[in-house]
Formats: C-alpha cells, structure tokens, sequence
C-alpha cells in the first residue's frame, strides 16, 4: 500500500511590501515620486516602505490599490506577514536565553506521550511547551509556578519538581476538558458512591465505562494520567469551572485496593471542601487536616467503622475465609479490607496480598 506524506510549508523567511513595491515599480516603469504624487504620499514615506523602513498603512494599501492595480488585500496581508514574522523572530530570540528552562521538565515522556514532537532546537521545545500550558510566555509561566508552589507548600513533588508536576496537572485538565459532563451535582455525586463501591468486585473492563459514567452524569471528569518523573503523585482533585470538577489518578499503587481509596479520598475533597483549592494525593505530603478528612471520608465509605471495629475484636478475623466472608457482606472486594488491615497493622502488610489485584493503564484516550 502506498502512503503519502503531508508536509507543512513554513518558509522561514517573510518579504516586506517594500521589495515587492519595488519590483513593481521597475516594471511599470515609474519613479516613486511619481508614486508619492498619485498616492498623496511623501517622497521620504514612499522611500521608507521601499527601504523596507516603514510599514504599509490600511490606508496606504488603498492608495497603492488605485494606483497600481494591485489589491490592498496584498501589500496588507504582505505587511502583516513581515511584521508577525519579526515579532516571532524577536520572541525566538528571547527564548534562546533561556534554554535551560525545558531542563525541569520530563520531555522524552511528553515525547512518547504524543504532547509534543521531538525537536533537536532547544527554542523549538519552549514553543511547545508554552503552547502545551497554554501560556505567551516564560516568564507567564513562571509566575503561574510561583502561585501554585505557594498553594503546594505541602507538596515534596511541587518543591522538587515543580515542572513535571505542573505538566501532569495540566495533561488532566485538557483531558478533563474533553470530557462531557452535566453540570455538578452533589446530591447525584453521593448517589453514585454508593453505586460505584459495588463496582469494586468488578474486574477493569468493566468498572471502568460505568465509574466514568456515573462521574460524569455527577458533573465529575474522571482522568487517568501517569504519574511523571520526578513526582510521586497518585491522585489529585480541582475544579475546571463552577460546574466541573476533577478526579485524577495516575495508579502509582497498582493494587485494586488502593485504587478505590485513592477514588473515594477524592471524591471526599470535592463534596467537602473548597472549589478554590487543588488538591495533590502523594505519600511524603505533610498531614493536615483537610486530607486526615478524606482519609477518613474514604474508609469510612468504603467500610463502615462500626462494621470494622466489630469485625476485627472478633478473634478469628485474620483467615482468608473470614476476611472473604466480611468483604461479601459488605459488597466489597477482599482486597480492600485486607487493604485496611495491613494501614492499621492489624496483619503484616505481606499477608493476604494473594487477595489484592493489580490495575496498569494503558494507552487510550479520555
């Protein structure tokens, strides 16, 4: 089978009306303080837009319309052209003295991610990169970073690595863009907890379309995005708009029962506190009490304390036909109250690991 290949003409070089002008002239055969006579111009304009010293005017344009024949579409669009291309001259050239700025982030991962393209010229990079945050400038970009490194003082991944976890944040909001949400709704998001917990006996294939859906029909967009080098993010939450909310989780724990808390400490964040915050799950994050909250939110959902406490005084608790039984009663997976067990060092956190199942993401699109 034969392919073609398109390829994108990007001329790296733009010509001033002026050259252009120029060459018309001489064709015509006219001197250009005839031109300046015809066109109510002075001679010093008409030899600055030759010199390519001066730009054509809208008005100019018009002159050069009715005098020579030719558009003033043109020599604006050729003006247009020749300015943009400065400007971007301009910009790359500022760039290039910042090089070191795409240092802090994970680029060859944002390669293979399909994020940006591989570019040997350093400028070319910060281009992208800056198109990618969706922001004109470095120094916009670093005043962004400075904002959310106050917000994330808690944050090891922020302090260390500010850029990696910038990108992986920005990944899920795109993506959490493209996702097609009813407005929020608290009442419908508590519902669907309760729903979505049954879906932890169910393997991937089939908790994942109905966790999506019962998330996005509460005004919830649930993205899954892989953690980046030098973060050790495994969730987060923020809000897109007044009537979007996002849950991210990058499976950094690949057990099944981490999964779910992870998803149900969340989803704790979102019904419970400000829209205003962004909240980052990582394990080396200092406690405080907004996260002991969802901590706590996310057990308790998960496996009632009532039923735990009276579960564990129980001698005979720590048998995998007991531990099977009580996640039946439940509506629950073992794996979660085996989960829970080895958290409060009630077993060893090598027991019973034969009961957890392991999640990896694979490549596809929200």
């Amino acid at each position: 089978m034969i392919e073609a290949t398109e390829y994108k003409y990007q001329p790296d070089y733009a010509v001033h009306p002026g050259e252009i002008l120029a060459e018309t002239l001489e064709a015509r055969r006219m001197k250009k303080t005839d031109l300046a006579e015809r066109c109510r111009l002075s001679p010093k304009t008409v030899s600055q837009i030759l010199s390519g010293k001066a730009h054509v005017t809208p008005e100019t344009a018009i002159q050069l319309e009715k005098v020579l024949g030719v558009s003033a579409s043109i020599w604006s669009n050729l003006d247009t052209n020749y300015r943009l291309f400065k400007a971007k001259l301009a910009a790359r050239e500022e760039f290039s003295k910042h090089k070191g700025w795409i240092n802090q982030f994970p680029i060859k991962q944002l390669i293979k991610q399909g994020i940006i393209e591989r570019k040997k010229n350093p400028v070319e990079v910060i281009e992208q990169l800056l198109d990618f945050f969706g922001v004109g400038s470095i120094a916009v970009w670093q005043e962004g970073i400075k904002q959310w490194q106050v917000a994330f003082r808690r944050s090891p991944s922020f302090q260390s690595s500010p850029g990696s976890a910038a990108a992986w944040l920005r990944i899920g909001e795109l993506r959490a863009q493209g996702v097609d949400c009813a407005p929020y709704n608290k009442f419908k998001l508590v519902k669907a907890l309760k729903e979505i917990r049954r879906l932890t006996c169910e393997d991937p294939d089939v908790f994942e379309p109905k966790l999506r859906q019962l998330c996005a029909e509460a005004g919830v967009a649930l993205v899954f995005v892989s953690e980046l080098a030098g973060t050790h993010l495994s969730g987060a939450t923020r809000w897109i708009d007044k009537d979007k909310a996002l849950i991210m989780l990058s499976l950094r724990y690949k057990t099944d029962d981490q999964f779910w808390f992870s998803f149900f400490h969340e989803a704790g964040h979102i019904l419970h506190h400000s829209r205003k915050s962004i909240f980052l799950d990582e394990q080396k994050m200092e406690p405080n009490e907004e996260e002991e909250w969802a901590d706590q939110f996310a057990a308790d959902m998960l496996i009632p304390n009532r039923m735990y406490n009276s579960f564990v005084a129980d001698e005979g608790y720590n048998t995998r036909a007991a531990i099977c039984d009580f996640a039946q009663q439940l509506g629950i997976a073992p794996s979660i109250v085996v989960g829970r067990l080895q958290h409060d060092k009630i077993i060893p956190f090598r027991s019973f690991n034969y009961l957890k199942r392991k999640y990896r993401l694979v490549k596809r699109s929200d």
